[in-house]
Order: C-alpha cells, then sequence, then structure tokens
C-alpha cells in the first residue's frame, strides 16, 4: 500500500500505453531557484499566468488567522508580496488551494474558502476583485447561493472567451442531509458565470457526480475552455475526464483514458491540463492495483478526442501532477515520486510519442507539501512547492515555507 493514499485493487488497464523511452536526444532540464520573501509558516502556493507572466499566491498562518498573499513575477524577480484577505474562519487544506488570477482586462480576482460548520467539513467560496494591482479589494462574494452547510470549494476560475469570469467548482448540496438520501448523496461540478460589473449572470450543473475532494482543472483552446476532472460512476470507477465549453453550454464529459480504477473513497489526486491552440494535454494520477502511476496523454483536436497514455513517473508515483504543453506540442510535467521512503517533486521533458528525458528531483518534500504546481511564461516554467523541515528540538509540526524555482529546456 502506498504511504498516505487510500487505495483499493481494481483491474488492469483497459488499452495498450504509449511506449515510454528515455532518450539521450532529449532535451535536458535545468531548474534553478528563485527567491521569494515570504516567512516560515508560509504554504499552499498556487500558479496563475496572462499575458503579463506568472502570479504565485499563498497561504500564511499566524495563530488563528489566515492570510492570502500574492506576488508577480517581473524581470528583476518576484514583486513585494501584497495581502488579498484575511480572516480566523477560514478553510485551510493543502489540497483545495486558494488562488490569484489576473484576468485579460488587467483586473485582478481572488478566492478563498470560509467554514461554515465547527465540527464538519462544511465551507463557502469567496471571491474577491481588485482594480487597482491588489491595493484594495472588493468585499467577498459568492458563485453559489444553496445555503447547505456542505463543501464548496476546489475551484478554478478563469476568463470567459468575449470578458468576464467563469467559476468552477466542486458542490456539495447534494450530500447535505435534508437531500442526500440512505446513499449520502454525491458531489457535483457547476459553473458560475460573472460579467464585467461582477453581477453573476448564469450557474449550471456540469456534472451530478463526481469525485469528492480531487482538485479540478481548466485551459482556454482556440475552440473555448476545456475542464479536466475526476468523475465517479456508480461502480466506484473514478478515471479523469474532460468536458467542453461551446456555445455557453458545457457538453457531457468523456474519459480520456479508461484506467477503470476502482476506489472506494477519494484519492485527493486530481487532474492538470494545458493547452496551446488545439493541441492539448492532460496528465494524472492512477493507482490500478495498488501501484501509484503518472501519466500523460495528448490531443490534437482540442481535446476532444486522446492518444495512448505515455508514463511519466520512474518507478512508484504518488500523483500531484501537473503539466505544460511546449510550442512543439512536447510538454513538460512534475509530479511526486515515492523513492527511497520519501517523497521527490521531479521533472521532465515528454512527447506525445512517449519518448522523454531523464527526469531531474527538483526538490525532497515531506507529506504536508501538499500538491506542487507549475506555470509557463514564454521559454521559462517556474516552480512552486511547499518545503517542510522538522521543528527546532524535534518536537511539534513541521516548519512550512513556499518555495519557487525557474526550469528551461537545454538548448
Amino acid at each position: 500500500m502506498l504511504p498516505d493514499m487510500r487505495l483499493t485493487h481494481a483491474t488492469l488497464l483497459a488499452a495498450a500505453l504509449a511506449v515510454t523511452t528515455v532518450s539521450s536526444q532529449a532535451p535536458a532540464i535545468q531548474v534553478r531557484p528563485l527567491p521569494l520573501q515570504v516567512p516560515s509558516g508560509s504554504a499552499h502556493p498556487q500558479l496563475t499566468t496572462s499575458s503579463r507572466g506568472v502570479l504565485v499566491s499563498w497561504i500564511e498562518e499566524s495563530g488563528k488567522t489566515a492570510t492570502l498573499k500574492f506576488a508577480e513575477r517581473t524581470p528583476a524577480g518576484w514583486s513585494a508580496p501584497r495581502s488579498v484577505a484575511s480572516g480566523t474562519d477560514w478553510f485551510v487544506n493543502w489540497a483545495d488551494l486558494p488562488s490569484v488570477l489576473r484576468l485579460a482586462d488587467g483586473r485582478l480576482v481572488a478566492h478563498w474558502l470560509r467554514k461554515t460548520h465547527e465540527y464538519l467539513t462544511s465551507y463557502d467560496l469567496l471571491l474577491s476583485s481588485s482594480n487597482d494591482e491588489g491595493k484594495t479589494w472588493s468585499a467577498p462574494f459568492m458563485p453559489h447561493h444553496d445555503g447547505t452547510k456542505t463543501q464548496h470549494g476546489f475551484a478554478s476560475l478563469f476568463d470567459i472567451p468575449g470578458g468576464g469570469l467563469g467559476v468552477l467548482w466542486l458542490d456539495g448540496r447534494g450530500t447535505a442531509p435534508e437531500v442526500a438520501g440512505d446513499d449520502g448523496g454525491s458531489m457535483s461540478l457547476r459553473y458560475a458565470t460573472f460579467d464585467r460589473a461582477w453581477k453573476q449572470t448564469g450557474e449550471s450543473v456540469v456534472d451530478e457526480r463526481v469525485c469528492d475532494c480531487c482538485p479540478i482543472a481548466t485551459v482556454t483552446t482556440a475552440n473555448g475552455v476545456i475542464a479536466a476532472f475526476r468523475d465517479r460512476d456508480p461502480k466506484e470507477i473514478r478515471d479523469i475526464y474532460v468536458a467542453r465549453l461551446q456555445n455557453g453550454k458545457w457538453s457531457a464529459g468523456t474519459p480520456v483514458h479508461k484506467d477503470n480504477w476502482e476506489i472506494d473513497d477519494c484519492p485527493v489526486n486530481g487532474p492538470a491540463i494545458s493547452a496551446r491552440g488545439q493541441q492539448v494535454v492532460v496528465a494524472w494520477f492512477t493507482a490500478i492495483n495498488d501501484q501509484g502511476r503518472a501519466y500523460a496523454a495528448f490531443s490534437t483536436d482540442g481535446g476532444r478526442t486522446f492518444g495512448a497514455p505515455a508514463r511519466l513517473d520512474d518507478g512508484t508515483s504518488l500523483g500531484h501532477v501537473d503539466v505544460e504543453l511546449r510550442v512543439d506540442g512536447s510538454a513538460i510535467a512534475t509530479w511526486l515520486e515515492f523513492a527511497d521512503r520519501r517523497s521527490e517533486l521531479r521533472i521532465r521533458h515528454i512527447t506525445a510519442s512517449g519518448t522523454k528525458s531523464a527526469s531531474v528531483t527538483v526538490a525532497n518534500v515531506g507529506r504536508s507539501t501538499g500538491i506542487p504546481r507549475m506555470a509557463t511564461s514564454g521559454d521559462e516554467v517556474v516552480l512552486a512547492w511547499t518545503e517542510s523541515t522538522p521543528p527546532a528540538g524535534g518536537k511539534g509540526d513541521p516548519v512550512t515555507t513556499v518555495k519557487t524555482a525557474a526550469a528551461r529546456l537545454a538548448r
């Protein structure tokens, strides 16, 4: 059994996988530190991109107070950190990450989570906007209005083509005791839209039954937005699906690959997606027969169909993948590798045919690392993760600090 994972036995992969080979001709990846002004106690980084470049956000905790902060990549390094909001009633979790996003019109929008019950895993998704580069922020507002004390999180924010904000999130209103029934109900994937004045213009269901706590991912292609998520069918098969937003409506979800991974509980391991024009790549984790594996699959038709998966990991993966598509259609991917009784953040270059470079270990990380993130601006790849060190004297919780690095392919 993998450490810190709850897995069950399942069937073998239903289709042949792409033959994945390490090539000495593949370009090597070079990684260098990218200093970020953060104190000890920082954690839970997220990366987003805009036409201006990469933006990093993270949480700092002091006593019972949590604060969402952010900085932007500049030619001279990271900008000075700025605060978005603080609270003593926030839901702070290693898997459900807040974010700060710069929209196409230059405005900033952020999201975080607020607890709605003292004992239950129950929280609301809060949004806020800034028109002055993050100096001031609007009063928080929500995309959901069901009023249930259930989970509303794992949000993904994106520009709506033509202007406005789109928000996808996992919504637990169907699990509320008054509506769930004997089977406990199910988590749904929901979508809301806001216009340029932040007026909500719609809310709809994308999928009625999805995995309870696997992060979701979105990307914009030449044909519109694609969402990648972990589905959940009545037989507890939890494979990665994609749905496409076209003419304001979401298509039915379709599998990227039929892993047929049957698992009775949420693995807390979502997919990653990246696109350039009609080219799309999705990366994900699966654990057939309790063997952790990380894969990537490529599409040349805007995510309608995908080729055979190419394996990313070197032996045993803990998942928590990320992926960025390059101009030539290849990709750079990251994942957590379990080796020598420890977790390592690794990165490598991979092509749709399965040819890959030797992996590079970016950092040795612990359980409190959470989910490493990656983003691309130009030919630079930015990485962010939480690094943990033992407490002074060896007693107490590990000390966490957000770290960032820059990676490039050797020419």
